[in-house]
């Protein structure tokens, strides 16, 4: 049976986590990073679910395609944010989160893979 809605899907809910997690992480950061780090992390990690959501919306394959990517690339963001993070002495277990990060990144490439054998070809004029 097809899914229905996009909070069926496995992608949309790893991602919706680690949103939840990143907001819980970031809690503890210094004052001075609220505006910087902690901004910028939260805006990564919410255009992940956001952008599943918003391709699972659209009808033409290419555009779907083009959010899940949009998805992909904030998940490599927030996974460089999360390596600073630690570095700067802000977290100090981010590997789970990292892993997390690294399925939902899979999950996407699958998905992405799976939307454009959907597209039509592109064919000359």
């Amino acid at each position: 049976m097809a899914t229905t809605r996009f909070t069926r899907l496995e992608v949309w809910k790893k991602a919706h986590q680690a949103v939840l997690d990143i907001y819980r992480v970031t809690k503890g950061f210094p004052n001075d990073e609220r505006f910087m780090m902690v901004s910028q992390m939260r805006r990564a990690a919410i255009s992940i679910p956001a952008n599943i959501a918003e391709g699972y919306g659209r009808r033409a394959p290419r555009d779907k395609a083009r959010c899940y990517t949009i998805s992909q690339g904030s998940a490599e963001e927030l996974g460089y944010l999360l390596i600073l993070a630690r570095d700067l002495g802000y977290a100090r277990e981010v590997e789970a989160l990292s892993a997390t990060l690294d399925a939902v990144g899979a999950m996407l490439r699958r998905l992405i893979d799976r939307t454009l054998e959907m597209a039509p070809s592109a064919r000359p004029g």
